[in-house]
């Protein structure tokens, strides 16, 4: 098994748990789903590497604030589905890398990522998360 080497705008297969199935008891997800990786960093030298994911998802969003469209052509160069997919500002996922919700892409066994989400995406996401935690701050959810 190789793992990617974490980085912002990175994106994984991933058991990606709601806040609302978490609100509700859960403490596992109730399926595997690209996310982008926001925050890798190490707090010590040898440490962890703490991780923050923002979810894909193809249900389109209630509050059209909360989320960016990934734009088709992403999609084909990540290699996934043809259907319109979000990425989501309001849900964020936090564990030490690589955790226990990491999981390989169906039919690529030995990958675990999708590739990287171009630096203008990657921006819009972030900058849709630091505007969206001035409006609703939300934490992410301790996932380790």
């Amino acid at each position: 098994m190789t793992l990617p080497v974490p980085r912002p705008g990175l994106v994984v297969r991933y058991a990606f748990l709601w806040s609302h199935e978490a609100e509700t008891g859960a403490v596992e997800a109730v399926k595997d789903r690209p996310c982008a990786i926001v925050v890798a960093a190490r707090s010590d030298p040898g440490g962890d590497i703490r991780t923050i994911v923002a979810p894909i998802t193809h249900t389109p969003p209630l509050d059209p604030t909360a989320s960016i469209e990934i734009p088709s052509d992403v999609c084909r160069m990540l290699g996934l589905d043809g259907d319109r997919q979000w990425l989501r500002f309001d849900e964020l996922n936090r564990f030490a890398w690589p955790g226990f919700d990491l999981r390989p892409i169906p039919g690529r066994a030995a990958a675990y990522d999708y590739g990287m989400l171009p630096p203008n995406l990657f921006e819009k996401l972030k900058q849709g998360i630091l505007r969206r935690q001035k409006e609703r701050p939300i934490k992410p959810l301790p996932r380790d």
